[in-house]
């Protein structure tokens, strides 16, 4: 059962093969027994679980079910939910039970699914390994020893090792599209304001998106149909015409599902940087592509060098605005001894965040400090907008952009952690995507030496209907995405 993807799963629940009481209780099971070892859930309530469930059933036997209804998804615990401890991954949360639901978690609900839990993350979603967490490291479930990449990875890891069938994550660098690249998953970020970011605790306002992380491309529209739409209380949250995503995947288009379908490949993806074992099970995915009726075509970005300085300027000067409501004074963390505000508000943010958090706090507070704002974020700025048009210009030679997702597969534990450069690098794929805004996503594209590697696919502006089917055909041909871990200990 707990192999089945949605649409089993929904045809399950609707037959009466299985109560969503019961299938809860096995995911359940599931996280007790092997949760300790992989540390992908922060947060576990089974008595609210198990509400949800019981009301799913009720909904499911009145005949009022939706596709997603009675199936238990894990939640990062970045989505504020009412009643449910979210921290953030980091200690300066780590006793804030949310009095509200982010519009995400009220769609969900919505749609009569359960949440099975909350799920570990890098603090505040800085980081590429989940080894930033207040919490403690996520566990590769491919192999414990290596990191399931940042910051998701508790939601990539969850999936990953059959705890969930599927997850939210968000994306504010590549954090949905790497750790799904390493731990064998499908994972989408969506076009920035297709999917609403109230509740959801900011790091970068204008990079952060949330969207679906699951085992295939047909799972996550399943997912993206209940998450996107408009949200008057987003400031960001684009008024479009409502999509149905799994539309163009029913339709039969015969042995060359994707005949005209132009592949944009740009020589900056295809250079130094990425391992050669990842190389050529990309390589070897492209070859399937053609096969499938697509046409490769040599593209360049060539701004794209500068997406990782660009990022590490205009994220960290955007945290250090949004993390400074978290001040000890109205809720989380609070130093226990002070002698004045001011100390209060030292000790409390010194403590409550850890060596990652503060790090970018201070760069972003010295980028946007008198002097320095015209030489440093006004620049990256400038940068983000040449980058923006490089794939404007691109998408006039191609219709979808393919790469690696990630430079290599998962690493060690430990491997990148005392060097920060090293460990942004991880990222160097994905990074440009945000600063564009464009759709973006990892789907599985086979092993190396038994570890998991993700082809990227890049999309135009709102394409993700398209980039969903381009997936949906691959994964129609190959299996990849059908491999999981060995069972754990």
């Amino acid at each position: 059962m707990i192999t089945r993807n949605l649409s089993a799963l929904a045809q399950a629940l609707a037959g009466k093969e299985i109560s969503s009481v019961e299938l809860t209780q096995l995911y359940l099971d599931r996280i007790a027994r092997l949760n300790p070892q992989l540390n992908a859930f922060i947060t576990v309530d089974a008595e609210k679980s198990l509400a949800q469930a019981r009301a799913a059933d009720q909904r499911l036997a009145a005949g009022k079910g939706c596709p997603l209804t009675g199936i238990p998804f894990a939640q990062k615990d970045i989505f504020c939910a009412k009643g449910w401890r979210t921290t953030c991954g980091s200690k300066m949360l780590g006793n804030f039970t949310s009095p509200y639901d982010a519009t995400v978690i009220a769609k969900f609900d919505a749609a009569g699914a359960v949440n099975i839990g909350k799920t570990n993350m890098d603090e505040f979603a800085m980081g590429s390994s989940n080894e930033s967490s207040f919490f403690g490291p996520v566990k590769n479930p491919w192999d414990i020893s290596r990191v399931p990449g940042g910051s998701s990875g508790g939601s990539a890891a969850a999936v990953a090792a059959l705890l969930a069938p599927a997850a939210t994550g968000t994306d504010t660098g590549g954090s949905i599209r790497q750790p799904a690249a390493l731990c064998n998953l499908t994972g989408l970020k969506p076009t920035y304001g297709v999917v609403s970011r109230y509740g959801m605790i900011a790091f970068a306002s204008s990079l952060d998106q949330a969207g679906p992380m699951a085992r295939s491309a047909e799972d996550c529209a399943l997912m993206l149909n209940a998450m996107a739409g408009f949200d008057e209380r987003d400031s960001t949250s684009l008024d479009r015409p409502t999509e149905d995503y799994c539309a163009e995947l029913r339709t039969d288009v015969g042995n060359k599902p994707l005949a005209g379908l132009k592949i944009g490949l740009p020589r900056e993806f295809f250079g130094e940087g990425c391992t050669p074992e990842v190389m050529q099970l990309v390589e070897a995915a492209l070859a399937e592509y053609r096969k499938l009726g697509a046409e490769t075509v040599d593209i360049s970005l060539p701004n794209m060098k500068l997406s990782v300085p660009a990022y590490y300027v205009i994220a960290p000067a955007e945290a250090s605005s949004n993390l400074s409501r978290f001040d000890g004074v109205r809720y989380g963390y609070r130093a226990p001894n002070y002698s004045d505000l001011n100390d209060m508000y030292s000790k409390s943010r010194a403590q409550g965040f850890g060596a990652e958090v503060k790090r970018r706090i201070l760069i972003g507070a010295y980028v946007l400090s008198h002097g320095y704002y015209d030489a440093y974020y006004l620049q990256a700025q400038r940068i983000r907008r040449l980058i923006a048009n490089d794939f404007v210009a691109a998408f006039k030679q191609c219709d979808v952009i393919m790469g690696p997702t990630s430079p290599s597969t998962a690493f060690k534990l430990g491997e990148k952690a005392a060097d920060p450069v090293q460990m942004y690098l991880s990222d160097i794929y994905t990074i440009a995507v945000n600063l564009a805004g464009l759709p973006g996503m990892s789907i599985p594209c086979g092993l190396a030496q038994g570890l998991p590697a993700g082809l990227q696919l890049i999309g135009d502006y709102f394409d993700e209907a398209r980039l969903l089917n381009v997936a949906h055909r691959y994964q129609q041909v190959t299996g990849w995405h059908l491999q999981h871990p060995a069972e754990l200990a």
